[in-house]
């Protein structure tokens, strides 16, 4: 009897020791995610930025979002393998399939002249607002994001996977939407023309016509960089 008590308890440490793990998890998880919406929100960034100036203001952004950011993968780390649904073979091959176009879109949309990045309204006066990469999606790094989220997901099926991955696709597909409503109503008419030629879904706006593929505007430097990253998380992976 003695033997049981025992074992129940070090059963009910054990399962505290989990709850409170993915609690931490789910905490720096929200943390990550709520502060770029709530940071970038006109109520909280205007008045900052006023305050402290934009460069300043950028600077105290990144920190915060960074120290988060450590947080959430620190958490994710510790947190303990519980299962949610069996691994299949077909699960565990999406990424290979999937990551190579997510690099390309990172490398692409990071190194073009981008209205959606963090200030790029300056590019909506440029003679083409929308080069590259841009034709394909205006939102490239974000769709990276999304499409790391939903090709692992399947292939890990544990809580924390579900916590950290279920978070980065609120980012993703929120940011898409948190970032449209800002510019348009940061630029007013500079935004019209940029909305009509691009998407926020890949390739709607080359397949409905309204803008075509600009492989020069891509360039081959990019694609190379894209799979040369991918290359370098593949071999890289376990560590």
């Amino acid at each position: 009897m003695r033997r049981r008590g025992v074992d129940k308890s070090a059963g009910r440490r054990i399962m505290g020791d989990m709850e409170a793990s993915l609690s931490s998890l789910a905490a720096a998880t929200a943390s990550f995610v709520s502060g770029h919406f709530l940071l970038s929100s006109r109520a909280v960034r205007e008045p900052m930025a006023a305050r402290l100036g934009e460069g300043p203001w950028r600077g105290l952004y990144a920190a915060l979002v960074l120290g988060a950011f450590v947080w959430m993968l620190w958490a994710y780390g510790q947190a303990p393998r519980l299962e949610l649904w069996p691994s299949t073979a077909g699960a565990r091959y999406l990424p290979l399939l999937v990551m190579p176009v997510a690099a390309v879109l990172a490398v692409a949309g990071m190194s073009t002249r981008n209205v959606t990045l963090v200030g790029g309204e300056a590019a909506a006066q440029a003679p083409d607002p929308a080069p590259g990469i841009m034709r394909v999606t205006r939102h490239p790094f974000l769709w990276a994001v999304a499409l790391w989220a939903l090709s692992h997901l399947p292939a890990n099926g544990d809580a924390a996977s579900l916590i950290l991955m279920g978070g980065m696709l609120v980012l993703a597909f929120g940011g898409m939407a948190h970032i449209d409503a800002r510019r348009r109503d940061a630029l007013g008419a500079a935004w019209g023309p940029i909305e009509l030629t691009t998407s926020v879904i890949p390739f709607a706006a080359i397949a409905s016509r309204r803008t075509t593929m600009d492989w020069a505007g891509i360039g081959w430097q990019r694609l190379a960089g894209g799979l040369a990253l991918y290359l370098a998380i593949l071999f890289t992976h376990g560590r």
